[in-house]
């Protein structure tokens, strides 16, 4: 076999490959096998049918054909890895000459990696927010926790901002009442936007026994994205006490003995929320960076299957667990479909060209995955995905999705080498000194990435 690679662009290269005739001997004699299973000839037994009697009753040409569709895969990978070409996806075939006794030759198209220089990158510097956590922002999180130790006490009077009602709902639709349209005795704080819109206005006023109708448009169940005329009754109306706050509190709702060491707590919670939010800033904007400093050639047919990718799971998992369609989400985005397929193809452009770079960087760096950093992201993910650590890894297994997942935790050590070398600062004008955290890392990879087959299972497991 000889062959030869033509470039037709940055991301795309042409096979040309000649086969000698005698290297398909091996091709012809299983043709010839397969046909003696399928076919049947009077006067000779299933499986013993000559090769000539198979040419005379059959075709030359139905044999040269099984055999070279059986060749083909053989002879393009021995082209490709003769070549030392990094393809993606699946090629385009074009037989150019089979002569049968002397030789085949067929082209192959197919996208190909693209070659990426990757700059000096030692000087990339990007601005994060400072990590400042005030006051008020404590006074927050302990007025959080404080409504989380709440009681109610009914009272006889209308209902008010805060309240807890216990109403019954019925919901129609065109007159109709729906099957799963009707609840009673549900618990809902007024103001807390867990229901039906409109339902505050319907209900505020309104003591035990009081009634209201008002429209709204349907969430979930039967009739999604549907007006209905919803009816409800309040059964009960109770006011919410929050505890004193002090030391009392504190023992009741933490480990700690005294309010100021429960504010202390909540402070360094806070701290470190915002310090890994900042971390999490400063690895996307450093990514951002680094991707304006190479330039990266993207395959046609790749970013096509992307953004196809993109859709199919956003309309077919995302938005069918929460029962809405891509017009309806639309909608309530206020995007159109133009800006929709924009901001799609815009995010698919990142996604492939963070892989492309970053797979350059794990190149160049050497970088190695260890079982436990395996194990360690497979566990998040599992997390992250609703499955347990058995569930997810069976599912990435049989998927055969390994490679994705040592390709995300390696691209996580890469985009870490490029933070570390990176200088941060902080709104204040303060070098940040980030750890090196390749989970987190990782984390901001996957932003760019779409789901694995085993977080699409879940996915489905939840809408089922």
């Amino acid at each position: 076999m000889k062959s030869a690679v033509e470039t037709l662009n940055p991301t795309r290269v042409r096979l040309s490959i000649e086969v000698p005739f005698e290297e398909l001997k091996d091709s012809l004699d299983a043709a010839y096998k397969k046909i003696n299973q399928q076919v049947t000839v009077k006067g000779f037994r299933k499986g013993k049918i000559p090769a000539r009697v198979i040419d005379q009753r059959f075709g030359r040409g139905a044999v040269l054909e099984e055999a070279v569709n059986e060749a083909l895969p053989k002879f393009y990978t021995e082209a490709v890895n003769e070549a030392e070409i990094d393809v993606l996806g699946q090629p385009e075939v074009d037989i150019t000459e089979l002569k049968d006794g002397e030789t085949l030759n067929f082209t192959a198209e197919v996208d190909v990696r693209p070659t990426i220089e990757i700059p000096d990158y030692s000087g990339i510097e990007v601005e994060v927010d400072a990590v400042e956590v005030s006051d008020e922002d404590v006074d927050k999180a302990v007025t959080e926790l404080r409504e989380r130790f709440a009681s109610t006490s009914p009272v006889e009077r209308a209902a008010e901002d805060g309240d807890v009602v216990t109403i019954d709902l019925e919901a129609k639709v065109d007159g109709e009442v729906l099957e799963d349209g009707v609840a009673s005795g549900v618990s809902y704080t007024i103001g807390s936007g867990e229901l039906l819109d409109g339902i505050d206005d319907a209900v505020k006023g309104l003591e035990a026994g009081g009634e209201a109708t008002f429209t709204s448009e349907l969430k979930g169940g039967s009739a999604a994205g549907k007006e209905a005329e919803v009816t409800v009754k309040v059964t009960q109306v109770a006011a919410r006490e929050l505890p004193e706050l002090d030391d009392e509190f504190a023992q009741l709702a933490s480990e700690f003995d005294t309010l100021e060491e429960l504010r202390a707590d909540s402070r360094k919670r806070l701290e470190n929320m915002k310090q890994y939010d900042q971390a999490t800033q400063a690895q996307e904007r450093v990514l951002e960076k680094l991707l304006e400093l190479v330039e990266v050639p993207v395959p046609e047919k790749l970013l096509e299957d992307e953004i196809n990718t993109r859709k199919h799971n956003l309309e077919h998992h995302q938005l069918g667990q929460m029962g809405l369609d891509l017009e309806k989400y639309l909608e309530i985005q206020g995007k159109t479909a133009e800006e929709f397929d924009t901001e799609t193809k815009d995010a698919a452009v990142k996604g492939i060209k963070t892989q492309f770079v970053l797979d350059e960087l794990v190149k160049r760096e050497k970088l190695n995955v260890n079982q436990e950093e395996l194990t360690e992201h497979l566990m998040r993910r599992a997390a992250s995905s609703g499955m347990s650590p058995d569930q997810f890894a069976q599912a990435v297994v049989e998927g055969g999705q390994v490679p994705l997942l040592v390709g995300e935790v390696a691209r996580g050590k890469a985009l870490a080498v490029v933070v570390e070398a990176a200088t941060v600062k902080d709104t204040n004008g303060e070098v940040i000194d980030l750890d090196d955290d390749e989970d987190e890392t990782a984390e901001t990879v996957e932003a760019t990435s779409e789901e694995t087959p085993a977080e699409a299972e879940a996915e489905d497991k939840t809408e089922a």
